[in-house]
């Protein structure tokens, strides 16, 4: 007969205050993520790892310079800052406004190409990545300087 313990939750918050110089500026978190499913005690299960902000995105990939800096190019081409966005028109925008904002509509349109969590499998007390993966924090909005709030969410046995 097979022993079952009962499934249990850990819920983590860590902030990162972001260099307002860059963006999108990819931030290495598997680190971070992987302490915090250690002091779960979680042996199996999953990670969710959600970013609480609509110009910061969750992602998986591999944590290569050269890659990192074409995927940042193809965010800039997908969304570039130049164009011209509703969002950033203050003259008529009515809602969500807040007193020192900047334009940032390309942020929003850059995130919406990535989301905003990843899931991750927990098998024997480690993360289910790949090789290459890690887990990152995109930062998209370069006039943000405020710290960021990644939830890491632990469920499992």
């Amino acid at each position: 007969m097979r022993e079952v313990r009962e499934a249990s939750f850990n819920t983590v918050v860590f902030t990162h205050i972001v260099p307002a110089s860059t963006a999108p500026e990819f931030i290495d978190i598997t680190d971070r993520v992987v302490n915090s499913l250690k002091d779960s005690q979680i042996r199996n299960g999953f990670v969710l790892v959600f970013s609480r902000h609509t110009t910061a995105a969750i992602t998986i990939q591999e944590n290569e310079p050269l890659l990192l800096n074409d995927m940042a190019s193809l965010l800039e081409r997908l969304a570039p800052k130049s164009a011209r966005y509703g969002h950033n028109d203050f003259s008529i925008r009515t809602i969500n406004m807040e007193e020192d904002e900047c334009p940032n509509g390309h942020s929003h349109c850059q995130h919406l190409t990535l989301g905003s969590s990843e899931t991750i499998p927990v098998i024997d007390g480690s993360l289910a990545l790949g090789q290459y993966q890690h887990i990152f924090m995109v930062e998209l909005d370069e006039a943000k300087a405020a710290p960021r709030e990644v939830l890491v969410q632990i469920m499992g046995v």
